[in-house]
């Protein structure tokens, strides 16, 4: 394929350092799918599988920098979005995709990590809420996240499906709430609602503590969408890729979490396979 007719997909996200989430595991996402990974680092964590030590978050003129130059130069089909540690970082990128446009925004809204480290200061969540959610064609967080961002609790099964369609209120074109936080019974349960589809994804429980999970996902619909799927078909597979990859998951560090194996999972498919 020539340069020109290449789609590539744009993570927007922190940076970590033991390899397992973030820019890191975005990147292999792309690579498993087939599609050219682009990055533009947001922040920098200090990080393994014990825990965050310390957070960088480099100014937002080089954020911005970042952006352009990829916008400049490739054909960007899909933009993920990860960690963006602060209000500042927020409004920053909000700018830069308001001038952009991309065809398709996938909202990882990160807010802590795996080992239970705050990645989002509290007073941005306003800033998300305003600013990025009105963008996104997709918005996909887990059950604490969706909490954070409606200012009340998810109990229950009830309390989810209802969650789904509070959260499109807040301007995203569609949600994936993700259901590994929510117990109900040996399945986890996406749920994905467009305003005009409503799909649940499930899949078996695997009783681990892994890393990683939600970067993996929201990067494996932006490639989905990359490769022409449409939302619903990008969010199946994505599902079921992150499924895949978590069954292949490893424990490279001495902590108890486990990394995804992207490259082992199922995702390296074109469009018309």
């Amino acid at each position: 394929m020539s340069a020109a007719g290449l789609a590539s997909a744009l993570t927007i996200a922190g940076s970590d350092s033991g390899g397992g989430a973030g820019i890191q595991a975005d990147l292999k996402t792309f690579a498993a799918h087939g599609v050219h990974g682009l990055s533009a680092i947001a922040a920098l964590t200090a990080q393994n599988t014990r825990g965050v030590a310390a957070v960088h978050v480099p100014p937002v003129e080089f954020l911005r920098a970042q952006i352009d130059a990829c916008f400049d130069d490739f054909r960007i089909a899909a933009v993920k979005i990860g960690m963006l540690a602060t209000s500042e970082v927020i409004e920053a990128v909000a700018d830069a995709l308001e001038a952009h446009r991309p065809p398709a925004i996938v909202l990882d809204p990160v807010m802590v990590a795996t080992s239970g480290n705050r990645l989002l200061a509290a007073d941005a969540v306003a800033a998300l809420r305003s600013r990025l959610l009105p963008l996104a064609t997709l918005v996909t967080p887990n059950i604490p996240e969706a909490e954070a961002l409606l200012g009340h609790p998810i109990a229950d099964s009830g309390a989810a499906c209802a969650a789904v369609a509070e959260l499109r209120t807040l301007g995203s074109r569609a949600v994936l709430l993700k259901g590994g936080h929510l117990h109900e019974g040996d399945a986890v349960l996406d749920r994905f609602d467009d305003g005009g589809r409503a799909v649940t994804f499930s899949h078996p429980r695997i009783a681990l503590q892994a890393h990683g999970t939600g970067c993996t996902l929201a990067a494996a619909i932006a490639a989905n969408l990359c490769l022409g799927r449409s939302l619903a078909d990008a969010c199946r597979n994505a599902s079921d890729h992150v499924a895949d990859a978590l069954r292949n998951g490893y424990r490279p560090g001495r902590g108890g979490l486990l990394v995804l194996d992207p490259l082992a999972a199922r995702g390296n498919k074109k469009a018309d396979e």
